[in-house]
């Protein structure tokens, strides 16, 4: 097909906005809009930074001299709605009011079908997410827990991580469907989770387990918790904000900035030194758990991400896990093209969009 389609992506992050305009995979302009912590903690929830980042984009696009009745289409980041399959969903009535509520937890990526849908709406083009984090191809096993009024969730990065993941195949010679990777996204959240044949069988839920990160903090040792929550200090708002937004690297050296804190550990900070290597070796630990789910047979270990960029962090985790595996590292995020090209899909029509219920 020679029609030329020009794509908005908009992939909103913790701490910053991602925002593109390609035409048909050509990347025309790129630009991150980035945030300090304190610029977001006037917002009580995220559904409240939507006029805030919305006019950042509209700024950003009258620097480029873009208008919005030149696209064909604008595609956002999804966040944790429902459990759904794989693929590109338009951003429908039902999608919105999930993303505005939260419906499985808050984060940044909500804001991505809601802005998409805000711009598009305006000129009559339609507006799509793809792949959000609430890609469920969980098994069964993976779900159960000692309580049974609790179930583990499947929240994850799955938009980069499915993108690395061909990447790999491809890079490898190799079927994306005949594959056994440990994929290892490391951002303000860090997802680690076991793809068995094109299918993530299990994931840690960078909100409430796994490793802590620069921004959340992880699996917890529970009596402690529960002390903090029946402490009377702290309302419920405030402990998730703990957990979500305020823990991790965050809680420890008061910054999310892995080179930031890199540069500490440069000038003697014994204790950004501590804490970053104390992260590296939670990553390597779940690294190592997610390996038994895939019984052995993996054919590597992907770490990919902003803080992928970080040698020192990358070869930390390396020393730990590379008996396992051969540890490959893909820096950085290819989730504005990830998003481009699955509207794109829909657009030309090698694929259905899905309808979200």
């Amino acid at each position: 097909m020679n029609k030329k389609f020009r794509v908005l992506a908009i992939n909103p992050g913790s701490t910053s906005t991602k925002v593109g305009v390609y035409e048909n995979e050509q990347c025309l302009c790129e630009e991150v809009i980035r945030y300090q912590t304190e610029e977001l903690a006037p917002f009580a929830k995220v559904y409240d930074q939507y006029d805030f980042r919305l006019n950042d984009i509209k700024q950003i696009l009258d620097k480029w001299q873009i208008k919005l009745n030149s696209l064909d289409a604008v595609v956002g980041r999804g966040g944790p709605l429902k459990p759904i399959s794989s693929g590109t969903y338009a951003v429908n009535e039902v999608m919105r009011e999930d993303l505005k509520t939260g419906v499985q937890t808050e984060h940044a990526s909500n804001l991505g079908g809601l802005l998409a849908y805000g711009l598009a709406s305006t000129v009559d083009i339609p507006s799509f997410i793809v792949d959000p984090v609430s890609v469920d191809e969980m098994e069964p096993l993976a779900r159960f827990t000692g309580l049974p009024e609790v179930r583990r969730r499947s929240l994850f990065h799955a938009l980069n991580l499915k993108a690395v993941a061909h990447r790999v195949a491809k890079d490898l010679n190799r079927d994306y469907y005949d594959l056994n990777l440990v994929m290892v996204h490391l951002g303000g959240g860090i997802s680690v989770g076991a793809q068995r044949k094109g299918r993530m069988i299990d994931v840690a839920d960078p909100n409430e387990t796994g490793p802590f990160s620069p921004e959340r903090a992880g699996s917890l040792p529970t009596s402690a918790l529960l002390k903090m929550c029946f402490s009377g200090e702290y309302t419920v708002e405030q402990m998730k904000r703990k957990l979500v937004g305020q823990g991790g690297l965050v809680a420890h050296l008061g910054i999310n900035d892995g080179r930031e804190i890199e540069k500490r550990i440069d000038q003697g900070d014994k204790l950004a030194a501590v804490a970053f290597e104390a992260m590296a070796y939670g990553v390597a630990k779940e690294i190592g758990a997610m390996c038994t789910t895939l019984l052995g047979d993996i054919d590597g270990i992907v770490l990919t991400g902003g803080l992928a960029h970080s040698k020192r962090l990358a070869n930390w985790i390396r020393s730990r896990v590379e008996f396992i595996a051969t540890v490959l590292v893909y820096p950085g995020e290819d989730e504005l093209q990830a998003l481009v090209e699955g509207a794109l899909r829909v657009l030309r029509g090698e694929e259905e969009g899905k309808v979200y219920q």
